[in-house]
């Protein structure tokens, strides 16, 4: 069992929005579970349309049914569909629901604006009443090209407002990797940003820009986000939003599309390591359950509290973070690197903000643990409850970090889910205790299991999968009308079951460690190993930095590869070589322990922050490995290319 690191106290359990639910359910329903979660998440699973209902009406969602169905009786999950006749309008809700200051934003340099309730309302209309003068109507594409700022927000809920479907991308993304995504659907108009700020540089983007639209034929207006607090220049002759808020013209009162609970929303991508990115299509209704429940059961959060998460406009987590309003709470935004001008930097916000939850990367507490640095005597942090981590597998060690240098008495909170399903299947739960290296539980409604490879329940590891359908599940993707690639992807391994392709294990505690992508999974003599487990033990030596590995074709079978990253430009000896295996074969197996160590200077990742582990295993095996431009960092790729120690 893994150590104890948090354990709530009985007023805060009983203060949390959880016991909250569990009382509404007693008082309201007459449903029992004195504080059990794992009584409520059986009864959620196994009683799915009441639950769905329920909660629906708990978290007070503006919608008009009409003798609606709550879950349609299809038997295949893949074509199951909650509240079929309901119809709602995501940014209605979000705008009813607004506290005084719903928006903050921050950059690396310092800046700061604040924006009121009234702000938003008032440039939400204007844009709304804009978008649909120039021609926008339902189930039109609009793409954007945005850095992570208030204008943001306002756009996406403006044009959702009107029953168009949002797509976005970071402003770091190059113009073919824009147009490998908006090419596939065909965009009516594009919002961009003209730069943004990373590592104290203001990157000028209209040159991309330009270019992309120039290939987007179905374009018919650029239209400028303008980003706060510098003047700027657009495009030749568009135009740009803070035009359209001084224009009286477009003061009409706003009108909200009713979209049906299942009526596309927006369209998200998978990261295209190989081939196109995936254009995944999410439904109105799904997101907005599902982020509620996410944020305010699992996570605690709370009217007029501030929330922040650290994201771009092209990760799932900024449309998460967005529906954070919907509960009167208030959003920061920042742009910038998180590292930027020191390595406090980020932290030192949330310090000054008196955020209640922060969310970042399982890859940022991990930088912070390689620096050791300590915050827990220099920052005060009053108001933080929660941490938030996501991306990749968080290690024992780095949860153990968080309490022993940042903050003692905080909900950590590990949380797993996806693009595909833009929400979570395992997350934090405030009422329960935080155990080193381990998501706390299954989230609720989510028939999450692990199966081994002949589809049998195992406490061992295993493939992670979902047996029930979730509101959140993609209408399907762009362009595949009969749901074949969509098939393909997610419901081909096992039948009838969502396949989420992560590396998993159930505790006795009943959380679940993930291990990391099972197709990245490495099987050396038919035995299966997670990366995460190999990553665990290796960045715990004072002289890693990080590590990558991957599973080389030799000899009919495949063998470990390690990649790893060094402190301050140190040089990998035979005796760290030696130290690495050593560490390995004690605290894991001899199976463990790589053929060959090699020493890179940098490792590939998307810009989500998540290591390239399959193009890094394709390059290695002599394969093909297309768009490169989903990378972060694809300049680095050079040293995993014919090395010659893989020869032997």
């Amino acid at each position: 069992m893994n150590n104890l690191l948090w354990s709530p106290k009985k007023d805060f359990i009983e203060s949390t929005n959880l016991a909250n639910f569990f009382n509404y359910l007693d008082k309201e329903h007459n449903l029992k579970f004195n504080y059990d979660y794992n009584k409520l998440w059986e009864w959620s699973i196994s009683s799915p349309k009441e639950f769905w209902n329920i909660l629906l009406k708990y978290l007070s969602i503006k919608f008009y049914q009409i003798d609606s169905e709550i879950i349609s009786n299809d038997t295949e999950i893949v074509n199951q569909k909650f509240f079929t006749n309901t119809k709602l309008n995501y940014a209605e809700n979000i705008l009813l629901s607004l506290n005084k200051e719903p928006i903050i934003f921050r950059n690396e340099k310092g800046y700061k604006e604040t924006l009121s309730k009234q702000d938003v309302l008032n440039k939400v209309r204007k844009a709304s009443n804009y978008f649909r003068s120039i021609g926008i109507k339902k189930n039109d594409r609009v793409a954007a090209v945005a850095a992570n700022v208030p204008n943001t927000i306002i756009s996406f809920l403006a044009v959702n407002s009107i029953g168009a479907i949002w797509t976005s991308c970071s402003p770091d993304f190059g113009a073919s990797a824009m147009l490998d995504r908006f090419g596939q659907v065909e965009p009516t108009i594009l919002l961009y940003s003209s730069s943004y700020l990373y590592g104290g540089k203001h990157i000028d983007i209209r040159e991309k820009i330009k270019k992309a639209s120039q290939e987007l034929n179905t374009v018919s207006h650029r239209i400028l986000i303008n980003y706060p607090g510098i003047e700027e220049e657009s495009i030749d002759y568009d135009e740009d939003l803070e035009s359209i808020f001084l224009d009286k013209s477009f003061d009409e009162e706003i009108l909200f599309e009713q979209n049906y609970f299942n009526d596309p929303m927006y369209i998200l991508y998978s990261s295209g390591t190989t081939g196109k990115p995936k254009c995944i299509v999410h439904n109105t209704g799904g997101p907005l359950i599902q982020h509620m429940k996410e944020q305010k059961l699992h996570c605690n959060l709370k009217a007029n509290e501030k929330i922040f998460y650290f994201t771009t406009c092209g990760w799932m987590m900024w449309n998460w973070l967005v529906s954070s309003l919907a509960l009167s709470s208030t959003i920061m935004l920042y742009d910038g690197s998180p590292f930027f001008p020191n390595k406090d930097s980020l932290l030192k916000i949330a310090d000054e903000e008196e955020l209640s939850i922060l969310g970042v990367s399982a890859k940022y507490i991990d930088a912070l643990k390689n620096e050791n640095l300590e915050f827990k005597n220099k920052l005060r942090l009053e108001k933080l409850n929660c941490i938030l981590s996501t991306g990749s597998p968080l290690s024992a060690e780095s949860s153990t970090y968080v309490y022993n240098n940042i903050k003692k008495d905080v909900h950590l909170a590990s949380i797993s889910g996806g693009t595909d399903i833009v929400s979570c299947f395992v997350g934090g739960n405030p009422m329960m205790p935080v155990y080193a290296g381990e998501i706390q539980c299954k989230c609720l409604g989510i028939n999450l299991d692990v199966l081994d490879l002949t589809g049998k329940s195992t406490f061992n590891k295993g493939e992670l999968v979902c047996k029930s359908s979730i509101p959140s599940m993609p209408i399907g993707f762009w362009d595949d009308d009969n749901k074949e690639k969509y098939i393909s992807t997610y419901f081909s391994q096992f039948n009838n079951i969502w396949f989420q392709g992560d590396y998993a294990q159930i505790t006795k505690n009943n959380g679940i460690i993930i291990y990391g992508r099972s197709d990245a999974t490495l099987n050396p003599g038919g035995i299966r190993i997670g990366t995460a487990e190999i990553y665990r033990v290796v960045e715990n030596l004072k002289r890693v930095e990080e590590s990558v590995a991957i599973a080389q074709k030799w000899k009919g079978d495949v063998r470990i590869v390690l990649f790893i990253k060094l402190k301050n430009n140190q040089m990998l000896t035979q005796d760290l070589k030696d130290l690495v295996s050593m560490e390995l074969r004690a605290q894991l197996s001899i199976r463990h322990v790589p053929s060959h160590i090699i020493q890179v200077d940098d490792i590939p990742k998307t810009r989500s922050g998540k290591i390239s582990e399959l193009i890094i295993r394709d390059i290695v095996n002599g394969e093909n490995v297309s768009n490169l431009e989903a990378l972060a960092n694809p300049e680095c790729l050079k040293q995993y290319e014919n090395i010659a120690e893989l020869n032997n």
